[in-house]
């Protein structure tokens, strides 16, 4: 195995939480990060912590394009992992989700991720090695209400990802997944402001439970049991470069273990009065 000041990984939604805190730790481990984000205000905070910076909008095949063609200059071709982490959480209930709505979802949570690991894997496929790392979520395994549209998004990248797993068997490539559960970061923030934006909160038979959500998201500090921080997934994260026969499946935080050992042992009417209380 190369050594870590030998190999680039690139990482998209680096802006903050996740992305972010991986970015700066895998760097601090020497790889060599190229770090990814769509506001130029964020790029600009990135250079200021010595990242390799390029502007990636998932939801833009240009954008995509353009950076890919950068990247691979930059790195004379030498890429050894991509990190799709860019992704965000849209509420709402299934019946409140316009098509425009639950498109936007999968553009950047499915769309553009799978764009990108494309034109990837055709690189990886020249130099014969390469690992695809999806942040994946605890919500791609069960579902909860009012996250209909992330569910969606999420489960579809797992079987995706499965399925690249089965096509590139034996190719050099290896495809993981990291199940975060709850973790503490911005993704509540940007929940919040999508919900806002999307889904007509006053008109809604459901408008008495989205004001229950609205209160959760504007409380400080975790709210769910099991919150850990984004170390947490750096630590699985480096288990996926490094492992020399990587999981298919990371999970992080005891409710994404727990939950999925209940999923594969319960019946589905027990597992749905467990989920229904959550």
């Amino acid at each position: 195995m190369k050594p870590r000041n030998d190999r680039f990984i690139l990482i998209t939604g680096c802006s903050s939480g996740i992305g972010l805190h991986c970015a700066k730790g895998l760097k601090n481990l020497g790889y060599r990060v190229i770090a990814t984000a769509r506001r130029e205000t964020s790029l600009t905070q990135l250079r200021s912590l010595g990242m390799d910076v390029f502007q990636l909008d998932l939801r833009s095949s240009e954008s995509i394009s353009g950076a890919c063609e950068q990247i691979f200059d930059f790195t004379g071709n030498r890429l050894y992992a991509l990190f799709n982490n860019g992704a965000y959480g849209q509420p709402g209930a299934v019946e409140d989700l316009t098509r425009e709505v639950l498109r936007a979802q999968f553009e950047t949570n499915l769309f553009g991720t799978h764009e990108l690991t494309c034109k990837v894997i055709r690189h990886f496929r020249q130099q014969g090695e390469g690992r695809i790392i999806q942040n994946s979520s605890i919500l791609g395994l069960v579902a909860l209400r009012y996250r209909g549209a992330y569910n969606a998004s999420k489960y579809a990248l797992e079987g995706l990802s499965d399925t690249l797993r089965y096509e590139l068997a034996d190719s050099g490539i290896h495809v993981s997944l990291i199940e975060p559960g709850p973790i503490d970061s911005e993704f509540r923030a940007n929940a919040l402001r999508a919900f806002e934006a999307n889904i007509d909160m006053d008109n809604s038979v459901h408008r008495e439970r989205y004001q229950r959500t609205v209160e959760r998201l504007n409380e400080p500090g975790p709210v769910a049991p099991g919150t850990l921080g984004p170390e947490a997934v750096l630590k699985k994260l480096v288990c996926a470069l490094e492992d020399r026969r990587p999981k298919a499946r990371y999970h992080v935080t005891y409710p994404t273990t727990l939950l999925a050992t209940l999923k594969r042992v319960l019946p589905d009417t027990l597992m749905d009065r467990v989920l229904r209380k959550l």
